[in-house]
């Protein structure tokens, strides 16, 4: 379980639709580097990482949080719910675990109205919602656009706060009262006093990160940016409108941490080595036999977030195609193998068929992606592996693993254009493979 060594920067991202593992990888790693920083998405977002047997559940705080070293950072392009984050801090805590963490006063606030604002607009899309986690994630990052967002320093200063408020407040009351005809019964004084309270508990990790990060960049530090969510879900290069209200680009990373990183990058797009997706969408290698059955369960396919039953499909190669693109991949981390085994055979997307039309790269129409029909491949599956044949394969390395297996990854990669350099047999740090042949 060697590890290869890090860039100076270093970003973990999702190459599908999220819940692919990044929390494992960044765990993986985060232990090497000085800062651990999450830059877009908010608490929608969740990341499982065990250590031993213990299981932590993150949703806002970085996954390198859990080792003593690294600061762990929540950039600018992170949108806070301030109740959230102090619930996970308090959980953390419990765990005699104490965050070294920084927020950024410029990180946009969640506001009870927003979770509001949320419920309504999922009901007004229909067909054409995301599947809302209803977080108020849409809606902060609306009013941010809108120019009237509460940002996490305005908590510190009470008349802006009040100023703000003012206008957010009643903006959001009068589209959600006369847009959407529906109850709106928070009160003025009560969030205002409230998020004061907030602001006073949180005081202690509020800072100029945007600062602290670039004379760490100076001085050669080591980085690991996190990713939320996963390529599909973007909200620019996504499935829209079924995505979420941020851009988890690689490239956004500079853009949500306020770094401007020009220097070599190592960029690390997480792939299930089968696909999952919890919302609403077009999926077009989704399954729903025995064998999804089979797959959730095994691989206990429920949201972090939500707790919801994940969608289950075969891989898509399309789908990482333009994750491979669009995030600049330099590498591919192939996570839950072991899911796999016992599978046979296994199928792998590697076109669409629209019509008398075919292709290889993911089409931005709407109206094609709902047609789509997917092109497949079989290859032959692996037998069922015990988890002494896992800690066997970790400890030996690639070349042990089963032929089959082997082939299964080597297909992807050549598909893809992409070299698979990590490859997860568990959710465990130690069950990972670093391949030293590429």
């Amino acid at each position: 379980m060697s590890k290869s060594k890090l860039s100076q920067t270093t970003i973990i991202v999702g190459a599908q639709w999220g819940d692919e593992g990044k929390g494992k990888i960044t765990d993986f790693f985060a232990g090497e580097c000085d800062y651990v920083v999450r830059f877009q998405g908010g608490n929608n977002a969740g990341h499982t990482v065990i250590v031993g047997d213990e299981v932590y559940k993150l949703h806002l705080i970085p996954s390198g949080v859990l080792y003593s070293h690294p600061l762990s950072v929540i950039g600018a392009g992170v949108v806070v719910d301030p109740k959230v984050l102090l619930s996970e801090i308090a959980s953390l805590k419990e765990r005699q675990i104490e965050p070294k963490l920084m927020i950024s006063e410029r990180a946009h606030v969640i506001m009870p109205y927003h979770i509001i604002m949320d419920e309504c607009l999922t009901g007004h899309q229909g067909e054409l919602a995301a599947g809302s986690t209803k977080r108020g994630i849409a809606p902060v990052y609306a009013d941010k656009m809108y120019r009237h967002g509460i940002r996490m320093g305005d908590l510190l200063e009470p008349a802006i706060f009040e100023e703000k408020l003012t206008k957010a407040f009643s903006f959001n009351k009068n589209v959600i009262e006369g847009a959407f005809e529906s109850r709106f019964d928070l009160s003025f004084d009560s969030i205002y006093t409230e998020y004061l309270d907030y602001g006073e508990r949180l005081k202690e990790y509020l800072a100029d990160t945007e600062l602290e990060l670039y004379r760490g960049y100076q001085k050669g530090k080591l980085f690991l940016f996190e990713g939320a969510q996963g390529m599909s879900l973007d909200v620019d290069h996504g499935l829209y409108p079924h995505t979420t209200s941020s851009n988890m680009a690689a490239g956004h990373a500079s853009t949500g941490s306020g770094v401007g990183l020009n220097g070599d990058r190592r960029v690390i797009g997480v792939a299930k080595a089968y696909v999952t997706r919890v919302g609403i969408s077009p999926f077009t290698t989704e399954q729903t036999d025995d064998v999804a059955v089979r797959l959730r369960e095994k691989g206990h396919e429920f949201g972090t977030t939500t707790g919801r039953p994940r969608r289950i499909g075969y891989l898509d190669l399309v789908q990482l195609r333009q994750a491979v693109r669009v995030h600049g991949l330099t590498e591919i981390a192939l996570t839950k193998l072991d899911i796999l085994s016992g599978f046979n055979p296994i199928h792998i997307c590697t076109a669409y068929n629209i019509g008398e039309e075919h292709f290889t790269e993911m089409p931005a129409s709407l109206e094609k992606i709902r047609r789509a029909e997917p092109i497949t491949v079989e290859l032959e599956g692996w037998e069922e592996t015990t988890p002494e044949d896992i800690d066997n394969y970790c400890n030996k390395g690639y070349d042990s693993l089963p032929m089959s297996m082997q082939r299964y990854i080597e297909f992807i990669e050549n598909e893809v254009n992409c070299p698979i350099t990590i490859i997860s047999l568990g959710p465990e740090r130690t069950q990972t493979i670093i391949r030293s042949d590429i």
